[in-house]
This record gives structure tokens, sequence and C-alpha cells, in this order.
């Protein structure tokens, strides 16, 4: 007959097992009062930040409220945590430097300039972004069609000039570089060629580069890369085109996956090792739907393949988070950003939805192998511009040019509950919810923190216990709320 018993140490119990077995008897033996199961022991130095929609709560630090006990309530919603389970290191998180996004800065009161950027950049009491990125020429937020040489058939680059963005681009950046305590890496990308070296004449509209001029092109790259170095701000990396599938009414250029492969091949990889340049290459930088194709087409030559740090990609047009993962199981030497995302048609203020698709899609492309996350523009007018097409899309601070008002839309906590807590170097570790409310990613800081990012997107608030190893708390997630939870070694 079978034994039960509710006690941990049974070893007094062995010596008579046989005797009761003889004679038939099923024994259930309490335990003494020192027998009865200890509490398990809370997670020690456990802070949590939280920004929630019904309350005024922005990434603000709010009580630990339980341990856990030894009994788990029924129905309790649960995230638990393996830090045994390794995945990939994060490179960073931030936004985009545009013209649009300068200009509108250098019309606010030098007040409201600082405050802007220490909101984003100040690693303490701002966002802390650390990685970054910026156009090469002109893009649809510049307040027109530029490029740094519109010399027709200049193929020699001797009228090569970054001049226009020194009266406000690089200023901008070069503030935030002195706020930025540890610095950020910023990658650029380029919307257009000059319109001399393109099939169609003309910036905008689409076309392709000409076949003559992928040579200059490349060594335009170069170029651009050791004049910002003159001016003391390194380019972490670039992206080959930006949306390269895309003919936009604003600047763009086209090119199939054969053409982005046979220019990183043969033209921008070897040009960059002939210069000595070891600037990362990202490519396709576009949307997450057919990502896996143009990935492929590039990867699988070899040749290209060695000159290409990772894959670049865009939220727009359908979420398709799986597509990202599998460009990471077929290439899981390359590494995988997030490189552009906003919100578009118009500035949405106010908007508590705007921050929870950041959110998600964080969590999402997180968990799907991504190495950071970079917004768009950082800062725009009322408006959500300038913009030279009227290509209006959100951005996390809206700054009223006319007012002098500053908004801080939910986007810019959402990222917040990323940035400040998830920091360059971080591993990301399986994190498992029970609950489908729940939506959630976790990282190990280099400092030997764990870092725990829960969100619910729902309507009712959800009471859930946070364990790692045999440690844990309860704690709840509001409705429409995101939290971050660090615990500290």
């Amino acid at each position: 007959m079978p034994l039960t018993s509710p006690c941990r140490d049974l070893s007094s119990l062995f010596r008579i097992i046989p005797v009761l077995t003889l004679a038939g008897l099923t024994l259930s033996v309490p335990c003494p009062a020192d027998e009865v199961p200890a509490p398990l022991p809370p997670l020690p130095h456990v802070t949590r930040y939280l920004t929630a929609r019904d309350s005024t709560a922005r990434m603000e630090a709010v009580p630990v409220t339980a341990a856990l006990s030894s009994t788990e309530p029924k129905n309790l919603a649960a995230i638990r945590l393996d830090p045994r389970v390794h995945y990939q290191e994060i490179v960073g998180f931030g936004g985009a430097f545009t013209e649009s996004a300068s200009t509108t800065l250098d019309k606010m009161s030098p007040a409201k300039q600082e405050e802007i950027l220490r909101a984003c950049f100040d690693p303490v009491k701002g966002n802390g972004y650390t990685l970054c990125r910026t156009h090469i020429n002109s893009c649809d937020f510049s307040l027109d069609n530029y490029a740094y040489d519109e010399t027709p058939g200049d193929v020699d680059l001797k009228n090569f000039s970054i001049d226009r963005d020194k009266k406000s681009l690089i200023p901008m950046i070069k503030r935030a570089q002195q706020i930025s305590h540890n610095g950020f890496k910023l990658f650029a990308s380029p919307w257009s060629p000059p319109a001399w070296m393109k099939t169609n004449g003309e910036m905008n509209n689409g076309g392709k580069l000409k076949p003559e001029d992928r040579d200059a092109w490349a060594r335009y790259f170069v170029r651009y890369i050791q004049e910002y170095a003159k001016v003391q701000i390194p380019i972490w990396g670039v992206t080959v085109q930006n949306e390269p599938a895309a003919k936009q009414i604003w600047d763009s250029c086209i090119y199939s996956g054969e053409e982005e492969r046979d220019f990183v091949r043969d033209h921008l990889g070897p040009t960059f090792a002939k210069a000595g340049l070891d600037t990362h290459i990202i490519i396709w930088d576009h949307n997450r739907d057919i990502m896996y194709e143009r990935a492929k087409a590039v990867l699988d030559d070899p040749e290209a393949a060695k000159y290409v740090w990772g894959v670049g990609f865009h939220w727009y047009v359908a979420d398709l988070f799986d597509n990202v993962q599998r460009v990471h199981d077929a290439w899981p030497d390359k590494h995988l950003l997030l490189t552009e995302g906003c919100q578009e048609g118009g500035p949405h203020l106010g908007e508590w939805a705007l921050g929870e698709r950041y959110g998600h899609a964080m969590i999402e492309d997180l968990n799907h192998w991504s190495v950071g996350w970079v917004d768009w523009n950082m800062v725009l007018n009322q408006q959500a511009g300038p913009n030279h097409v009227g290509n209006y899309a959100s951005s996390p601070i809206i700054a009223n040019t006319d007012t002098g008002e500053i908004t801080y839309q939910s986007s810019f906590y959402y990222i917040g509950q990323f940035s400040r807590f998830i920091r360059p170097g971080a591993v990301r570790i399986l994190a498992a919810p029970t609950s489908d409310s729940l939506e959630t990613t976790a990282f190990v800081n280099t400092d030997g923190s764990t870092v725990v990012v829960v969100m619910n997107r729902t309507e009712v608030p959800v009471r859930f216990e946070l364990r790692l190893g045999t440690q844990g708390v309860q704690m709840d997630a509001p409705q429409r709320s995101i939290q971050t939870v660090v615990v500290n070694p």
C-alpha cells in the first residue's frame, strides 16, 4: 500500500516501513512542528519602477509588496527566471538624430534644449541612450533634399563636404555626447545617394544606384566616416540602404537582394577594408515581413557575408516576430537589430496605446534575439515634423516651438523602462510567464543585477510571483502598465 508523509526527512520512518508494509497499512505521518516546510526566502535588494496609465507613475520607484510563502495561491500568475539559460548580449537602446530633430531643438530655449537632451542621454535622470542612428545625406525628416557632394560626375569626391550637418545636426550630437557619461554608439543610414549617382536623376521616388557609380558610392561612405571622425564623432556602423525595397515620394533608393549582396561583396566591404575601417556593416534595414529572404540573398554568399555584422529591420507593415527568430536560427553568428520604429500619421499626443506598441515590440524583438532597439526621431515639433514631404510621424518627445512646452509621450516612458536598466553588455536570460496577460523579458547586467521587464496591456490588474531560483516575491502588474524589476546581487 502507498506510504505518504509531508515530512521532508523520512529517514526515521524507513526503519519501520517493513513492519507497516507487512501489516498492510497505509501510513500518513504528520510532521513535528520543526519539520513544517519553511517559507521560501524573499529575493533581497529588489526595486521596481512602474509606468501605468491610470496613475501618475512614470518610471516611478514603487514598493515590492510581499515575500512568497511556501504555499502557492491557486491561479496566481508567475514569471520564473533561469539565469543558467543565456541568449544574446545587448548592444544598446536609443533614438535617431535627424535634421528635423536638431532644428526643432534649436527653436527651444537653452534651458528646454538642455532638458530634452538630458531626458534622452543622462544615465542617471534620463533614459540613458546608448545606441543611436543618424542619416547620410538627407532623409524625409530633413528640411529638404541635400547631399554632401552635388557636383555631377565628381567620382573623386573633390567637392565632398559635411558643412550642412555642421549647422544643426552635428551640434546636437556633440551636446548629447557631453551629457552621456559613457558615450553611445552611432550608426548611419543613407536614404539616397546624390541625384547624379542614380538612374532616375533625383533623390526622391526610388530609382537605383548606377552600376558605374558603385565604387564612388562606397568611397562616399568612407569619406563620410572620415569627416565625422574629424569632428570627434565616431561612426560605429552603417546600414547599406534605408528601406531598399520601397519607392518613396521622399529620399529613397531601390536595391534587390542580389544588388545589395554585390554592392557589399564587391564594393563596400573591400573599400572599408582598404581604408582600414572596422565600421560595422548592417544589411536590409527594412521590415520584418521579407527579412529572411533578403538576409538569405546576402548571407548565403560567403564572400559577402564576411563583411556583414548583422541584419537591421523596421517594425512597419507587420509584426512577424518569428521572422526575426528565423534569421537568427539560419545565421546565428550575425546580429539582429531593430533600426527604426515610429507611429506614423501625426503626433498622437497623449495616446497610451502608443507606448504599448513600443513595449510589445521591444519585448518580442528582444525575445527573438535582437541585440538592441533604436527608435526614430528623438524629438519633433507640435506637427510631428518638420518633414519635407509632409510624412509626419510621432516621436517620444514633442517640443512645441510656439509655446515652449515639452510633452513626454507614453512611448518615451516605455522606451525608458528598457534603456535605463538594461545596459550594454547585458545578457538575456530565460523568463517564462504562466499568463497571457504578462509580457516579459529578462537580462543580467555586467554588474550582476537581474532586470525583468513586465508589461500588462489588459484592463485587469494581475497579481503574480517572480521567482529566481528558490527565492521570490509577489507583486502586482496594474492594468495598462509596464514595470522594470531590478534584483541586485
